[in-house]
């Protein structure tokens, strides 16, 4: 990981406000990374520097909405080493239709020891961390075994 992190953002919608809230609240501290948005998340993300940064020229990078698409482009991204932080604000009340798609992209984070945040104080704790703003070399694990056994 470079100092300037790739970071995805994902809100279920009655998490939504939640990620608004955060988002206006560490503005500036994420604006100097790379932001990558899912659907709707991506452009409430973009109202809140266009309102309230926009002195901040920040990057930010709008997929598909999630069960369009969007997380599977995210995973793709999670797949091809492309990001490295994955902040998605999960609504454990209600269920998704596309579940199994959510599921593999936490999956995905930990196949390739992606940091991963689905909490308010966890994504406080990851951005709060002096790793945050420094390069970073992640241990990923080995899958040669895997990738070469008998079948």
């Amino acid at each position: 990981m470079k100092k300037i992190k790739s970071i995805g953002l994902v809100a279920h919608d009655a998490r939504k406000k939640d990620m608004v809230e955060w988002v206006e609240f560490n503005g500036k501290r994420l604006g100097r990374h790379r932001l990558i948005c899912t659907g709707t998340t991506g452009r409430l993300v973009e109202e809140v520097y266009d309102a309230k940064y926009p002195e901040l020229h920040v990057d930010i990078v709008k997929l598909k909405s999630g069960p369009l698409g969007g997380d599977q482009q995210m995973g793709a991204l999670i797949a091809g080493g492309e990001l490295d932080i994955l902040i998605f604000f999960i609504d454990p009340m209600t269920t998704q239709p596309h579940d199994v798609d959510i599921k593999a992209l936490e999956r995905m984070c930990s196949v390739y020891n992606v940091v991963i945040a689905c909490t308010r104080s966890t994504a406080d704790f990851v951005i709060s961390s002096h790793l945050f703003e420094e390069d970073y070399d992640p241990v990923v694990s080995d899958y040669a075994g895997y990738l070469h056994r008998s079948v």
